[in-house]
């Protein structure tokens, strides 16, 4: 496992480990649950408040520098900022960027689609979701993206119930895209949240082999779908962060920090549904 970036990276030699090792995964106490859920709450206020901000005409570093704005008036931290050296308040990627976009003079234009990445940190707990945006009308094929990137997310987190297993939460996503001709990115992957941005267990959007984690009442797991247009393949930019598609197609994104119990999944970072179908003038799946 080699963590890289503000998200988990896996080189595809690693992977075996995945599932080879025992895995110690944090379970949040009830106080500490209290606080995941302050800290989720507040990061979706704010990535709700910069996604209605997502218009042509608009810079990323405007929205990033919002971004920052909300966070001091919100009394909490960016978990990004400085983190391995990353520069932004938040991540914010267009088109065919994938995740951990830097916000910065490009200005969104007509027909763009703006991947909104927050995490907070609240009295040391983290908060992380992260949402996908039309700037305008998008082509049918953009909405059936989004539309089918945000669903995979609520498939996958049906799956956050005491007892499934993790690799039925991870195939959900890429078992549900797949046959609607869209592709997952194997290299980047969710993970578990609390105290640290990055705790176990890695969460990919794709079945893993072998046997996996059984999970358990207070595990607290960041599901956040990838999907690609085109070919699953992504390579790095020169600035060593953002994440772009190998063949320039677009890309979705949807997360949100996910609370095991014992009963039906908690969303700790809860906001309504933005990509339904019907929303998009798409018929129902």
């Amino acid at each position: 496992m080699k963590p890289e970036g503000i998200g988990f990276r896996i080189l595809k030699s690693f992977f075996p480990s995945i599932v080879s090792r025992k895995v110690r995964i944090p379970i949040k106490s009830p106080r500490e649950i209290e606080f995941m859920r302050t800290a989720g709450a507040i990061a979706s206020k704010i990535l709700q408040q910069l996604a209605r901000e997502v218009a042509p005409g608009k810079t990323t570093g405007e929205i990033d520098s919002l971004a920052a704005e909300l966070m001091r008036e919100n009394d909490c931290k960016s978990a990004f900022l400085g983190y391995r050296g990353f520069p932004g308040y938040i991540c914010i990627s267009v088109n065919e960027e994938v995740v951990h976009g830097i916000g910065g003079d490009r200005r969104i234009l007509p027909g763009d689609i703006v991947k909104i990445d927050v995490g907070i940190i609240k009295s040391g707990f983290i908060g992380d979701n992260a949402t996908t945006v039309a700037a305008g009308d998008v082509p049918l094929e953009t909405k059936r993206l989004l539309a089918a990137t945000e669903q995979s997310l609520f498939e996958a987190i049906d799956h956050a119930r005491a007892g499934r297993r993790l690799a039925d939460l991870c195939g959900a996503v890429e078992e549900f895209v797949a046959p609607r001709g869209f592709t997952v990115v194997r290299e980047f992957v969710g993970h578990g949240v609390g105290r640290r941005l990055h705790e176990e267990p890695q969460v990919p959007n794709y079945r893993p082999q072998g046997k996996t984690p059984v999970l358990m009442p207070g595990m607290t797991l960041a599901i956040e779908p990838m999907v690609n247009a085109g070919v699953p393949s992504v390579r790095i930019l020169e600035d060593g962060w953002t994440v772009i598609t190998e063949d320039r197609k677009p890309s979705a994104h949807f997360e949100h920090t996910v609370l095991v119990t014992s009963g039906e999944p908690e969303i700790l970072t809860w906001r309504p549904r933005e990509a339904l179908p019907e929303m998009l003038g798409l018929p129902a799946w």
